[in-house]
């Protein structure tokens, strides 16, 4: 059977396409589908002669197999030291081999390296640090998931999560009204607390355009409402746009890069359209790299940068405290051992480890922010970056991923994870779901709402 109807090698388009792939609960019909799913060899050669540019080539041809890369991999490491998860084996076992064979494989083999594409690696990068040739396997291996999901042979929640940005424009079926709603509710919710509170919607040239995960619409409405009081405390001058406000990108993660142009334009538009002085983006790593670091290429800007300047919210936090429109009660600074996590996709992609580090030393009491080791741009990946948190086949293997970093937060001896990172804190939610180690974790927006000065104004008259 070359085409299933789920499985196939045609991206979701439609609301109706979208909607008959979600009735397939955990993607039973779809893998099963997958099983009989036939390789387009000759797409697969147009596209490896289209898209496999110099640099890829030369990385693969260049790869002296040293297995200097292999500890640097925490899936190396806690699979004891297994060699077919060293690095170089997974990129060259599966793109390698893909090019030395000029795209004339079969299912077994598809199958094999969408195992390893996205349950062996989540493009975290760190490998790319110890390579004595500078060879990049995470971003290798975000260029293996493209091809597979060109073939249809891409989990089913990342097929689901591209065609929602297809669609919507955003990782959930949330729409421009939903998310409007969404936010003016939950601070009409707050305003009792603090009196004149509100959210500006496509304001014109404000300071800041506020972009967020689509998760905190859905799930986490609280985090819209953070968000306003904070802003509000700090004197900005501020808006969310009402269209283009979704900043995540699980296109990225499942390798339909046309989907991810069609997103991070969305965003643009809404620069384009409202002209703010710069953009701010929620606690999101990879939101971050998908629109900031990534997406002006998806764009074709030739400049590498989005419209207008665009930080991550632990760089608007750090200024707020370094500046004093967010001013720390020193009575209420956190006085318990606490750590933090450092998001590969804002740390190690984006240089920003001191900006955390700036944050913790105005709301930790000294002598309680313990680092974990190693930490910063050495730090490991929470165990669910790039999509693995969200595939069920492969949740055995990402919960097993996740024991390096229990291990890491346990030799800290820390009580509070602080994970200004959407898929962080979930990997660190689970995390103690599974192993309860005795931990809570939380963004940096309630524990700044805990400990922040609020001015006289924001305060309910008795």
């Amino acid at each position: 059977m070359p085409e299933g109807a789920l499985c196939n090698k045609q991206p979701v388009d439609t609301e109706e396409q979208l909607k008959a792939l979600l009735a397939d609960k955990g993607g039973q019909t779809y893998y099963e589908e997958m099983k009989h799913l036939d390789v387009d060899v000759e797409m697969l050669r147009q596209t490896l002669g289209k898209s496999l540019k110099s640099r890829l080539r030369t990385w693969l041809s260049m790869c002296a197999r040293c297995g200097m890369c292999a500890d640097s991999c925490f899936f190396y490491r806690i699979n004891d030291r297994d060699p077919k998860q060293v690095p170089a084996y997974k990129i060259q076992s599966t793109l390698g081999e893909i090019v030395r064979k000029n795209g004339k494989v079969d299912n077994a083999f598809m199958h094999m390296a969408m195992e390893t594409a996205w349950a062996k690696c989540t493009c975290c990068n760190r490998c790319a640090m110890y390579c004595p040739h500078g060879i990049d396997v995470g971003v290798m291996i975000s260029y293996l998931r493209g091809l597979l999901y060109q073939q249809g042979f891409v989990p089913w929640e990342m097929k689901v999560g591209a065609g929602m940005h297809r669609v919507y424009r955003a990782q959930m079926d949330v729409t421009p009204e939903d998310f409007v709603d969404t936010f003016e509710w939950m601070v009409e919710e707050y305003e009792e607390d603090y009196p004149g509170l509100n959210v500006p919607v496509d304001k014109d040239d404000a300071d800041i355009l506020y972009t967020v995960n689509a998760r905190e619409v859905k799930h986490y409405p609280e985090d819209l409402a953070e968000a306003a009081i904070l802003f509000n405390i700090a004197g900005e001058n501020w808006t969310v746009p009402s269209k283009g406000w979704e900043l995540t990108s699980l296109a990225m993660f499942a390798g339909d890069w046309e989907a991810c142009r069609l997103q991070v334009e969305s965003v643009y538009d809404a620069m384009e359209r409202l002209k703010p002085k710069r953009m701010v983006g929620t606690e999101c790593g990879h939101a971050h790299r998908a629109t900031v670091v990534e997406g002006p290429y998806w764009a074709g800007r030739s400049d590498g940068l989005p419209p207008v300047k665009s930080i991550h919210y632990v760089e608007w936090v750090a200024e707020a405290l370094r500046t004093g429109n967010l001013k720390i009660d020193p009575e209420k600074r956190i006085k318990e051992p606490v750590t933090i996590q450092d998001s590969c996709n804002y740390i190690r992609n984006h240089g920003l480890r001191d900006v955390t580090r700036e944050i913790m030393s105005y709301i930790a009491e000294p002598g309680y922010f313990i680092d974990m080791t190693p930490n910063g741009e050495h730090n490991y990946c929470c165990g669910g970056g790039g999509g693995f948190n969200g595939i069920g086949l492969y949740r055995p293997q990402r919960n097993k991923a996740l024991i390096t970093k229990r291990d890491q937060i346990m030799q800290t001896g820390a009580s509070l994870v602080i994970a200004p990172c959407h898929n962080c804190w979930d990997a660190i939610r689970d995390l103690e779901e599974e192993y309860q180690i005795g931990i809570r974790w939380s963004f940096l927006k309630p524990l700044l709402i805990d400990m922040v000065i609020v001015p006289e104004h924001m305060k309910p008259k008795e």
